[in-house]
């Protein structure tokens, strides 16, 4: 039940710390006035990469180095086919 509740707890402090990261990134960008193009493409890409890169360091510093290889090949994995699905379903063909 504990190991449950940690789990949660952590899923929310990632979400709510890449939240906040992507947020406070894109407003300083905004006032360097950068434009939205440039802030889409790399500060709220980063802030999306931003916890994996977190679990990765922190599973091959434990000695987990699986853990962390396959958070970064799964994360890859995810990302490509989630991108081509949002494609496709936006721009069928015709």
């Amino acid at each position: 039940m504990l190991n449950a509740l940690l789990l949660i707890g952590g899923l929310a402090l990632i979400l709510a710390g890449a939240n906040g990261l992507t947020d406070g990134s894109a407003a300083v960008a905004k006032r360097f006035r950068i434009s939205d193009l440039v802030i889409g493409l790399t500060i709220v890409a980063f802030g999306t990469s931003a916890p994996e890169l977190v679990i990765s360091v922190l599973s091959a510093l434990n000695g987990s180095a699986g853990m962390a290889i396959g958070n970064v090949v799964g994360s890859n994995i995810f990302n490509v086919l989630m991108i081509i699905g949002c494609t496709a379903w936006y721009f069928p063909s015709r």
